[in-house]
């Protein structure tokens, strides 16, 4: 029976761990890939830091994001199959938004391409790395927080994602924007039966929180845009610039409004976006970073304008003081959550034919209205 040799764990850890230079990565490689006993040692170890990582407040898509934003898919792989393996041997009720996070680990895409062992050793090398300099996050399971109504996923949220999944496949703007409004509709009633129940119930519901990524390139537009969603659906969005995601903070109803409203606009303006620019080619005109950067910026200033003046005629004045009691609840969460936060404004919105073109393509995707709420 082999047994590992003592300590090359603990011996590459000291070597490439904590030393940033490529020699001391490539030693600490050469260590572990001449043991190949060492290599389930150095597996619990990598489920260890991402049980600490759990502890500094990161969930399983935020450490995959920062993996895929820092690294290579190899090292996606890596980190799939150590949160699978964390989260199998530290069994904890998590709640559903962070079930359905590993539910999005592919089982089929954690097994790692081991060309060579030294090749395997740095790339695990290189995620501990990381793993080791995450910074502690906000923790979003709240723990002060009364115990919220255990609800089923309402009926509507396979409907608003049908009719969002339309909206973006059409090529016909009047569709897009029939549709888009259309989901919106049912989004807003979604989250007013919410509220209204929560009202009723001895225990009311207290507002959760989620991470959105923002993906490069042109992330404050993206961000700005995600802000208006959120803003709109009586949520507050907090983005962090230097990790690529917004916390967004609100009732469970209006957190999905906004992960699926947000999405679904933002693949409308990628499709609008290409689409303006393959005209402009056409004509024989180039479009730039500055077009792109201004298209976007424009898009999410008239979203703004628009699903803000949607929101102000959705509410009748009998729902104005439950509503503004969830305003009042949000606010105090994203406060106790971020107790300092800055302003950060748009650069490089300077292309006038981007600017006009991202306001007409948002006013495509105009969500309104259809018909007066119950």
């Amino acid at each position: 029976m082999s047994t590992s040799t003592p300590g090359t764990v603990d011996r590459a850890f000291e070597t490439a761990l904590y030393a940033a230079t490529d020699t001391a990565l490539d030693t600490g490689a050469s260590l572990l890939a001449a043991d190949p006993s060492a290599d389930a040692e150095l597996t619990l170890c990598g489920e260890e830091f991402i049980a600490t990582a759990w502890r500094r407040g990161w969930q399983p898509a935020d450490v995959v994001r920062i993996v895929r934003r820092e690294l290579a898919e190899a090292h996606v792989r890596l980190v799939s199959g150590l949160i699978l393996g964390a989260e199998a041997r530290h069994k904890q009720p998590r709640g559903r938004r962070w079930a359905a996070q590993l539910e999005e680990l592919d089982p089929g895409t954690v097994r790692t391409e081991r060309t060579d062992r030294f090749s395997y050793a740095t790339a695990v090398l290189e995620l501990y790395r990381l793993l080791l300099r995450l910074p502690a996050l906000e923790p979003l399971d709240d723990p002060t927080s009364k115990p919220t109504r255990k609800t089923p996923e309402s009926r509507m949220l396979p409907r608003i994602r049908a009719l969002l999944a339309k909206a973006e496949a059409t090529g016909f703007p009047e569709e897009a924007e029939a549709l888009t409004g259309k989901a919106q509709e049912l989004m807003a009633r979604h989250s007013i039966d919410e509220a209204v129940l929560a009202a009723r119930t001895p225990a009311a519901d207290a507002p959760g929180a989620c991470r959105i990524g923002i993906d490069p390139p042109y992330e404050t537009a993206k961000a700005t845009l995600l802000d208006a969603v959120a803003a709109a659906n009586r949520c507050r969005a907090v983005w962090n610039e230097a990790l690529g995601f917004s916390t967004v903070v609100g009732f469970e109803p209006d957190l999905e409004a906004v992960e699926l409203l947000h999405t679904s606009l933002l693949v409308q303006a990628t499709a609008a976006m290409t689409k303006a620019e393959a005209a402009a080619r056409a004509s024989g005109r180039r479009r730039t970073k500055t077009f792109r950067q201004s298209f976007l910026a424009a898009y999410a200033h008239r979203i703004a304008t628009r699903l803000t003046s949607a929101t102000e005629t959705q509410v009748t004045e009998d729902l104005l003081p439950v509503l503004a009691t969830r305003e009042a609840a949000v606010t105090d969460r994203t406060d106790r959550l971020f107790p300092e936060t800055t302003t950060t404004r748009l650069r490089g919105v300077n292309d006038a034919a981007g600017w006009t073109q991202g306001a007409e393509a948002a006013d495509r995707a105009q969500v309104e209205r259809h018909q007066q709420l119950p």
